[in-house]
């Protein structure tokens, strides 16, 4: 599923909730061959996720939509996590990467953590302020 995630993300990031997305543009932003990225889009096809339409692009279904608009709210909170307290350049190719692998209930924990609610956590130091201690 982890390669799924990443295909779902680019799709909604590119506008594939309300236009198709070329194969070629998705294989382009994943560093994908376009005969994976077309096997990808049958099986996201298959599982209900999107509508595929051969060298028109991928739309994402109701069900696609859903699940891609998780896992972008994961994707920017991990994003953020990643440049803000740990100080990583490319925090976004590692929010991609990891997004699928973490829970919801994670996810909203550690927005509210970065958020600085501190009625259900304690905030995070960032990364020069972990060096400076």
């Amino acid at each position: 599923m982890a390669n799924a995630v990443r295909y779902l993300l680019v799709i909604y990031i590119e506008g594939g909730e309300n236009y198709p997305v070329s194969p070629g543009r998705l294989a382009e932003r994943l560093e994908k061959s376009p005969a994976a990225t077309t096997e990808m889009l049958q099986r996201l096809e298959a599982d209900g996720l999107v509508v595929h339409e051969p060298y028109e692009g991928a739309t994402l279904t109701d069900d696609g939509k859903e699940t891609a608009e998780e896992l972008y709210d994961t994707y920017c909170t991990l994003s953020q996590f990643f440049r803000d307290v740990l100080g990583l350049e490319d925090s976004e190719a590692e929010a991609m990467r990891m997004a699928g692998s973490v829970s919801p209930v994670v996810a909203e924990r550690l927005a509210a953590t970065l958020l600085g609610d501190t009625a259900n956590s304690e905030p995070v130091a960032t990364a020069s302020e972990a060096g400076e201690r």
